[in-house]
């Protein structure tokens, strides 16, 4: 169906000075679409991975064991300090060399992947945003909601996954979204390493083409719609979960 009217919108983009002909070529058509996928993939996956981590760094930052903290601390203060796109190249051109060549000399091949690299890295480095959000979150619970919890016997563990981690979200909601929107933009850096991306694929096909422009353009429109999605996603839950009292 699409062969008898894409070849006229192509002609009519290309009479406003925008060349979109790879379309027409299937192999570069289905390269860029799995390059769509890819990035949505990296999405889906780095989310929930990035939460999961920042909930785990935050409860150590909140524990009170010095054991605790030091390390959480210096993972925060190291990660956030340094840029992603050079984490991501000590991790998978130092650590995963090291890896690689350990496991080769046992004659096991690596399994991990440069897109297990990208999801790894990513994910780390923005859960230590989530982790600062939410200690700021469960730093704001009301101390009297706390001494009502210990009344009631609540252990120190109790006390975290039962009252302030679940306030701390809804506190931190705002925070989270927005740095859950960051990520979405940061998985661009996965082209860096070779991972099949939307951004990666369109730059092998723009060496081809010299259609830059009409590329970056759709890189940036799918990237506009994933972080809106993120961004609606993370409104309805600020209307849900929003605390009357604290900005409700």
């Amino acid at each position: 169906m699409t062969e008898h009217w894409l070849p006229g919108l192509i002609a009519a983009l290309k009479a406003l000075g925008l060349n979109y002909a790879f379309v027409l070529d299937p192999g570069e058509r289905a390269a860029f679409l799995r390059g769509l996928v890819v990035t949505l993939q990296l999405c889906l996956l780095t989310i929930p991975c990035s939460l999961l981590a920042g909930v785990v760094i935050a409860a150590m930052l909140t524990s009170g064991q010095r054991a605790l903290v030091a390390p959480a601390r210096v993972f925060v203060e190291l990660t956030r300090n340094t840029p992603t796109l050079v984490q991501l190249y000590c991790a998978f051109l130092v650590l995963n060399m090291l890896i690689t060549q350990h496991l080769d000399s046992r004659g096991v091949g690596n399994p991990l992947t440069p897109f297990f690299w990208v999801v790894l890295v990513v994910g780390l480095h923005k859960a230590v945003f989530h982790a600062e959000a939410l200690r700021a979150g469960i730093e704001a619970v009301p101390r009297v909601t706390l001494e009502a919890a210990r009344s009631l016997g609540f252990s120190r563990r109790q006390l975290l996954w039962r009252v302030e981690l679940p306030l701390a979200v809804r506190f931190a909601l705002p925070a989270l979204v927005n740095n859950l929107v960051d990520l979405v933009k940061m998985t661009a850096v996965a082209s860096a390493i070779a991972v099949g991306d939307v951004t990666y694929e369109s730059i092998m096909i723009w060496t081809q083409r010299d259609n830059v422009l009409e590329l970056l353009l759709l890189i940036l429109a799918w990237f506009g719609l994933l972080t809106w999605l993120v961004g609606k996603a993370g409104r309805w839950l600020e209307a849900r979960l929003g605390m009357p009292g604290y900005g409700q």
